[in-house]
């Protein structure tokens, strides 16, 4: 099959961890063997967050007295797309001996008029008390918002329309090599009137720019692979209950949180409903489980995967 995956965010960084580099290394190493099992079998594709990362680009760039202004959100996202992908890559090219590995910063194409411009909502970089976050945003010029107890710096989020590099991703994966590429959502750029791209700052959705590349590289399976088993039902509350097989259709007429497991649901949702095949959100340590039909919560038109699945 040909399979795309979307890394969460604690492949890279587990909650509390500080975002130094040694520690995402060692993560990566981790996460690249459920990814090289994968690879041995299927064709195989592979986006990745980005949120701390380019937080803390974001800060030192700030910072800098050096610099008359900071650099701007579209190249800190290439930058991370950079780093991160390195990592993937060697740790791959380490597991996979012989086999070619790609790592590919992409530009995912945007609205100029999309509405996100107007409501930034994006959480990135770490998080600060109320009176932090106010202060780095008058310093900075960002815009804060709460979320949860804490203030994060915010930035707008607009719909993916296409990743830009998607005929040269296909063409390399039709020759057997193992990508990576659309880090954090892809560099997020517009184009102008004649029909030239430009950077726009924001960040994009990592699991809906990874819907959409599922969607025009005909991928069969789409799996957004995170630290959680499964997609739970009424989470928090003593009615709560693992979801396993599941529609499009049943998913959407439940309420998720939209800072975070909301967007999954959404671009597995997306994926299904486009294509007919099989999306699922589950752990990282359970990729194929997952791709086998007994782990994750798995999202097809008939809530069945593989045909003879009776889970």
């Amino acid at each position: 099959m040909r399979v795309i995956v979307a890394l969460g965010g604690n492949a890279l960084l587990k909650r509390g961890q500080k975002p130094d580099a040694a520690p995402q290394i060692a993560n990566v190493a981790v996460a690249v063997r459920s990814l090289a099992t994968l690879a041995e079998e299927h064709e195989l594709i592979i986006t990745h967050g980005n949120g701390p990362q380019v937080g803390v680009l974001a800060l030192e760039s700030a910072g800098d007295s050096e610099l008359s202004g900071p650099y701007p959100f579209d190249t800190l996202g290439a930058e991370t797309q950079g780093m991160i992908g390195y990592w993937i890559l060697q740790a791959l090219q380490n597991a996979l001996p012989g086999r070619q590995v790609m790592a590919l910063v992409t530009q995912t194409l945007v609205s100029a008029v999309d509405p996100a411009f107007d409501d930034p909502a994006k959480f990135v970089g770490r998080v600060y008390e109320r009176e932090e976050a106010e202060k780095l945003a008058r310093e900075n010029g960002w815009t804060v918002k709460p979320d949860g107890p804490y203030w994060r710096r915010v930035v707008p989020s607009p719909t993916p329309q296409r990743v830009v590099e998607t005929r040269l991703i296909r063409r390399a994966v039709r020759d057997g090599v193992v990508v990576v590429c659309a880090g954090g959502g892809g560099v997020p750029v517009v184009r102008d009137p004649q029909g030239r791209l430009t950077g726009v700052e924001a960040v994009i959705d990592k699991d809906l720019t990874a819907s959409v590349l599922a969607e025009a590289l005909e991928c069969d399976a789409f799996l957004i692979l995170t630290d959680v088993a499964r997609v739970m039902r009424d989470y928090g509350t003593p009615r709560q209950s693992e979801i396993g097989h599941t529609t499009p259709h049943e998913l959407r007429a439940i309420e998720f949180p939209p800072g975070s497991m909301g967007p999954k649901v959404e671009a597995v949702c997306r994926f299904v409903e486009t294509t007919g095949d099989m999306a699922a959100i589950g752990r990282l340590d359970q990729a194929a489980r997952i791709l086998d039909g007994t782990a994750g919560t798995i999202v097809t038109p008939s809530a069945t995967w593989p045909l003879t699945s009776t889970l």
